[in-house]
């Protein structure tokens, strides 16, 4: 039986490929033991316990990006911190060190690296972050969801997806979506922001639903944890704060404006939706970079945050609407670069990393 320790989380962009790829080693492994490694303030600390997983926590541990107290105590507290991952590894048998990203994963990084554990990694994002670049001095082992990601070793993998995106059949669960949603047969608009919602995005929804109807659409519109904004009551608007079955929601997208975070953007590629991006405009601009293949290839269309308002709506998504051949032109273009089977790759990289362990210790012994 092989022990799996899988590390990361505390956003869902880490922890769902976490989820999909503990899934796919499940079921090409069914006696498997898969051990997860996060933080008590992540998303991880609910959603793997609901998955099945047994879930082990270390203290949050943010790289410091000043130097001010924190910056002095990081040292020692990081220390711990692989301590205590080098103890789980030893104690548990652990064969394998899998990491998504995230705050527990740096640890465990360093902890694999001196445990001579095989590690191998996932970068969710075009443009990776700190603790992932810093692993990857460990292994040659790294899968990207994204081509030209500027990492060491990159493989391109894809995005790990769960399994109800992966083998989503949208035509055939169009009719239970539409009831699902109570909607008509009519071609479809979905709204997101994400579970956070995007207040901006929200609002130039909110504002624009008459004239988003009125070019024959219907739209379903998630606006998110923000929940701030009332429903326009306009025939064929359908305004939701949550949506538990984004799989059903993707069934019956005929055309996706959201933010671009790397689920999302590889969702909505691998299931040939076209799309409008509106990347978030705070923080170190990865949103942009996760969008860029996809619009390279004609699948989807960007614009700035602060460019999306009302008159660009009536003057760029409005015609886009009314242009049948142009969106299925856009729908093919997004197929051919979208990726379903990410977790099935990620798999075939552990996979090889342990292949190589197995002949490194051959090796080690003649």
């Amino acid at each position: 039986m092989t022990t799996y320790l899988m590390a990361g989380g505390g956003t869902a962009g880490h922890v769902n490929p976490l989820l999909a790829v503990s899934d796919a080693l499940r079921r090409d492994e069914p006696d498997a033991e898969v051990i997860v490694l996060g933080t008590a303030e992540g998303l991880e600390s609910r959603l793997v316990p609901e998955r099945g997983y047994e879930l082990v926590t270390i203290p949050k541990l943010p790289f410091p990006r000043r130097p001010d107290a924190a910056a002095l105590r990081f040292p020692a507290r990081f220390r711990s911190s692989v301590r205590r991952v080098r103890d789980l590894i030893a104690e548990r048998g652990v064969d394998v060190v899998v990491g998504f990203g995230g705050y527990a994963s740096a640890p465990a990084y360093s902890a694999a690296h001196r445990e001579v554990v095989p590690l191998v990694l996932h970068e969710a994002n075009a443009k990776p972050g700190l603790a992932n670049k810093l692993g990857a001095r460990y292994t040659r082992q790294v899968g990207v969801a994204f081509e030209n990601t500027p990492i060491a070793h990159a493989s391109f993998v894809g995005m790990p997806l769960r399994r109800e995106i992966e083998d989503l059949d949208r035509v055939a669960r169009r009719s239970e979506s539409l009831e699902y949603f109570g909607l008509a047969d009519r071609p479809t608009v979905l709204i997101t922001g994400g579970s956070l919602g995007a207040r901006s995005v929200n609002a130039t929804a909110v504002a624009s639903a008459g004239e988003l109807t009125d070019a024959g659409f219907q739209v379903v519109h998630i606006q998110g944890g923000a929940a701030e904004f009332h429903d326009p009551e306009v025939a064929g608007y359908h305004l939701i704060d949550y949506c538990d079955r984004m799989d059903l929601a993707l069934a019956i997208a005929d055309v996706a404006i959201s933010r671009a975070g790397a689920a999302t953007v590889s969702e909505l590629a691998a299931l040939g939706i076209p799309a409008i991006y509106v990347p978030y405009p705070v923080g170190n601009g990865e949103q942009r970079f996760n969008a860029a293949g996809v619009v390279q290839a004609g699948g989807a269309i960007l614009v700035d945050d602060a460019r999306f308002t009302p008159e660009w709506v009536r003057a760029s998504v409005v015609p886009l609407l009314h242009d049948d051949e142009r969106l299925r032109a856009m729908a093919t273009a997004a197929a051919t670069v979208g990726v379903r089977d990410g977790a099935e790759r990620m798999v075939a990289l552990i996979r090889k990393a342990q292949r190589d362990a197995v002949g490194s210790a051959r090796a080690g012994r003649r």
